[in-house]
């Protein structure tokens, strides 16, 4: 009976209630990292204290590397159990979601111990100077020291879990230790409680995940012999069809957020050269910004497994119909953030801290940022395509081009031309590039599927 409702979703299911049954709690999914980083700075915010939230900012390139190997482990064993299980290929669903998730556990446990060796490095490299780096050295050692594993594995079962359709378990799970976190950060970080500050986030946001994975453990568990998600040691295999299955979409796809990661990395030094201030409004700024950015690429994640699973099984009108849905839906809503952020800038930067320069910073920062959000549907939704059927080359030349090409020396450019404030303008500048790329291709590609020509 499970089995065929599966079925049903991927293949008859009208477009709007399939998008949403595997988008809405995807889209949730994708705010978790957001949400976490927003209560983090929401409630160390509230102590006023521009080193505590610099702290946070600082950090967030290190918390958003995760996201390479979530990417490498969680997009790429998705992709191929979605397209196995398109084609019935029920072995290679489980030993792929098998290795997913066995080598996203080896790596967060390689990620802490590289942390834990050289921090030094790190956080010079992070833009920490000597008023900022006890703070984000207590921050990361939570939050990567001992917390990489979890939460690592947190996003990778999730999206283990959603390749067969189960997005709302998915969705349960990420959002029960986003909820949890909320809850903890005022009791850890304010002088009520225990008054620890951004170190207080850190642990925080570390017991939260533990209890996201613990939720997976248990539906996994709940669901055996139900569900194709397999975690069983003798599962586990490095035959070449799954290595080159799983990489060849999710290697793509890491290096696109270790370059989203660099990015981040140049923004915030060179915005660090203007004081803690600055900084701390940056990290205001970004994270309010990444809200709607996170909601377009939880569509574009989201209806994936839709997509894979109908590639698979040749059914290309179903397919065409579902990115041009999520098109009309992202762009729509993309727009109306856009505005709406543009208007009430101010308003929204101090909801995080009543400091007048950092609000002042924090008001023109974002109504740069939010100038490139209507742009950036396109790009998520192309990307969320070449990985949904395999071509990972094409992720990773979008890749290229965003962060290389077009992002990283705007910063350069537009910071020596207007200092400070030009850095808020550079993801529009490539987004709008990006954009016309992105309609260019799918074009093309959804040509060759209508004459019968695979990707």
């Amino acid at each position: 009976m499970e089995d065929q409702q599966k079925t049903m979703l991927f293949e008859q299911m009208p477009i709007p209630r399939a998008v949403a049954k595997l988008a809405v709690p995807t889209i949730l999914s994708s705010l978790v990292t957001v949400l976490y980083n927003l209560a983090d700075t929401y409630f160390v915010g509230m102590l006023n204290n521009s080193v505590q939230n610099a702290a946070v900012t600082l950090a967030a390139p290190l918390i958003l590397a995760f996201n390479a190997i979530n990417n490498l482990f969680g997009v790429g064993s998705s992709s191929m159990m979605s397209r196995a299980l398109g084609s019935r290929d029920y072995e290679t669903v489980h030993r792929s979601s098998a290795f997913g998730f066995y080598c996203s556990i080896f790596c967060g446990l390689l990620f802490s111990l590289l942390y834990v060796i050289f921090q030094p490095f790190v956080l010079t490299l992070l833009g920490a100077d000597a008023t900022t780096a006890e703070a984000t050295a207590g921050y990361l050692r939570w939050t990567v020291a001992c917390g990489a594993a979890p939460t690592i594995l947190n996003v990778v079962m999730a999206y283990l879990v959603r390749a067969e359709g189960a997005a709302l378990h998915a969705s349960i799970g990420t959002m029960s230790g986003c909820i949890l976190n909320i809850i903890l950060d005022p009791i850890f970080i304010l002088p009520w409680g225990l008054d620890m500050g951004a170190e207080g986030a850190g642990l925080a946001t570390f017991l939260s995940n533990c209890v996201a994975c613990g939720y997976f453990f248990v539906l996994l568990y709940v669901k055996r012999g139900k569900t194709n998600v397999c975690i069983r040691p003798s599962m586990f295999c490095l035959k070449r069809k799954i290595v080159l299955g799983v990489c060849g979409v999710g290697i793509p796809a890491s290096i696109q957020n270790l370059l989203n990661v660099t990015g981040m990395t140049v923004l915030n030094n060179f915005t660090s050269s203007y004081g803690s201030e600055a900084v701390a409004a940056m990290g205001i700024t970004q994270k309010i910004n990444m809200v709607p950015m996170q909601i377009a690429m939880g569509l574009s994640q989201g209806i994936m497994p839709l997509i894979s699973y109908n590639y698979a099984s040749g059914n290309t009108p179903r397919m065409k119909k579902t990115l041009t849905f999520a098109a009309k839906i992202s762009l729509s809503f993309l727009v109306i953030v856009a505005a709406g952020y543009f208007a009430g800038a101010g308003s929204l930067v101090r909801m995080f801290m009543q400091n007048p320069e950092i609000v002042a910073y924090g008001t023109r920062f974002l109504r740069g940022f939010c100038l490139g959000l209507p742009f950036l549907c396109m790009d998520f939704l192309a990307v969320g395509v070449f990985q949904a059927v395999g071509l990972g080359k094409n992720a990773f030349i979008f890749a290229i081009l965003r962060k290389v090409v077009l992002e990283i020396p705007a910063l350069i450019i537009l910071n020596a031309l207007f200092p400070l404030y030009g850095l808020a303008y550079a993801q529009f500048t490539a987004e709008i590039i990006l954009a016309a790329a992105a309609v260019i291709v799918l074009l093309r590609l959804f040509a060759r599927l209508e004459r019968g020509e695979r990707a």
